[in-house]
């Protein structure tokens, strides 16, 4: 399998002959390797399908995916997390599943977030549910004597805290958040941004999205962002600064939930870290839900195969098995309800960061609950990526960013064409 996944890229534009199944796979941490595990287990059970693994660079999900299913072709099944918007190329498992009842039992809650409007199809299933906050390095914070704020902390106390360590412990900056629309939107809605209108179209940029745009712009201007998370790419590329938490540049990190297995692997006993939930706005103090979906792509020739790999994938003993080993919050209601998940870690910053994020989940305000689902949801994300970029290089002014991102969100409605 790893020899096939060296083809290359090329080898992902087309679906896979009959007898093989071709599955596009991006991670943040360890779910490559588990799930290259998994598979393999599949195929010596199934030795009739050939599953082929092409572990790529989540870059590649968001800006290549697109570009072959709308040539009517690419892989199989893909994990992807841009899934509202591209709902109209996912294949409806129904006819092909030995129990539909199953499926919407116990993923049926998420159901909507990968549907066309109005449908009722079976697509796929949430990999893991996530949830956007973020993780405090507990170690620099006790070096330099300052208090780790608590759960009614604003996002200008938390600033203002990692700032203190920043300059006692010369830290490259105070803090990061990942460059991503949808990593901001959390702490958008929290200053009470509503990005969706009545009709569901989108709305233009409001007071609660200039509000944090704002103070991350002064942050990122006074040294306390740190800068190149967010002007070192273009466009609406993501880029983490996973790393730069990891390497002790900074000690607070905004990021997400799917980060907890990437900061034990390579943080290890070099640092004790703590997950901390979103700091507060005026409005509340929420992070984005959400997740990464493994759906099926309905160009493939074998939905049949398509389906016997989805059903073992989504079996409640597979689903366990691969929330416990990549330390993610499962979406199957059964596993969920059941609880008893032995996660597959001996850090002891694992436990409390997961039952961090548990308990931040009950936080999310209304606005930012509807995201997911939302049709415009990635069209919004990017605009808000690229154009506050832009303002940080020096390239835009504020109040010209604001009126090129409700220009960038109204053509990309056009060229869909329309609500």
């Amino acid at each position: 399998m790893t020899a096939l996944a060296a083809l290359g890229f090329g080898m992902m534009t087309s679906a896979a002959w009959a007898g093989d199944v071709r599955v596009m796979w991006y991670s943040d941490g360890v779910e490559g390797e588990v799930i290259a595990d998994l598979l393999n287990r599949f195929m010596e059970q199934n030795p009739d399908i050939n599953v082929i693994l092409d572990n790529v660079a989540y870059k590649v999900v968001q800006e290549q995916l697109q570009i072959q299913l709308e040539a009517g072709t690419g892989p199989d099944i893909a994990r992807v997390t841009n899934l509202k918007a591209l709902a109209s190329h996912w294949l409806d498992l129904t006819p092909h599943l030995q129990d539909p009842a199953y499926w919407e039992a116990n993923f049926g809650d998420y159901a909507d977030w990968m549907r066309e409007d109005g449908s009722t199809a079976i697509n796929g299933f949430l990999t893991q549910l996530t949830l956007t906050g973020g993780f405090a390095n507990k170690t620099l914070f006790e070096q330099a004597g300052v208090a780790i704020p608590g759960d009614d902390a604003t996002w200008d106390d938390w600033i203002a805290a990692a700032s203190e360590v920043q300059a006692s412990q010369q830290t490259a900056a105070a803090f990061a958040i990942d460059r991503s629309g949808h990593r901001i939107s959390g702490p958008n809605a929290s200053y009470g941004a509503n990005y969706i209108g009545p009709d569901r179209a989108p709305l233009p940029v409001d007071a609660g999205t200039k509000a944090f745009a704002e103070k991350l712009v002064a942050w990122t201007n006074d040294g306390k962002m740190l800068k190149d998370t967010w002007v070192s790419a273009s466009g609406s590329t993501y880029r983490a600064a996973a790393d730069d938490f990891i390497n002790a540049a900074i000690p607070f990190y905004y990021s997400g939930s799917w980060q907890v297995a990437n900061l034990s692997t390579k943080i290890g006993d070099g640092f004790d870290w703590v997950a901390t939930g979103s700091p507060c706005g005026t409005a509340g103090c929420s992070g984005l839900g959400g997740g990464a979906g493994l759906v099926a792509i309905k160009y493939t020739q074998n939905p049949e195969d398509v389906a016997k790999v989805m059903e073992y994938l989504g079996s409640a003993a597979v689903v366990k098995e691969f929330s416990e080993r990549t330390l993610f919050l499962p979406a199957h209601k059964g596993v969920a309800s059941a609880g008893g998940l032995a996660w597959a870690s001996e850090d002891p910053n694992v436990g409390p960061a997961l039952d961090k994020f548990v308990e931040a989940s009950g936080d999310i305000v209304p606005a930012a609950a509807a995201l997911p689902a939302w049709k415009w949801g990635s069209a919004y994300y990017g605009a808000l990526a690229n154009r506050i970029s832009q303002v940080m290089a020096g390239e835009l002014t504020l109040d010209d960013a604001y009126a090129r991102i409700d220009a960038d969100v109204a053509e990309a409605v056009a060229a869909a064409g329309g609500n």
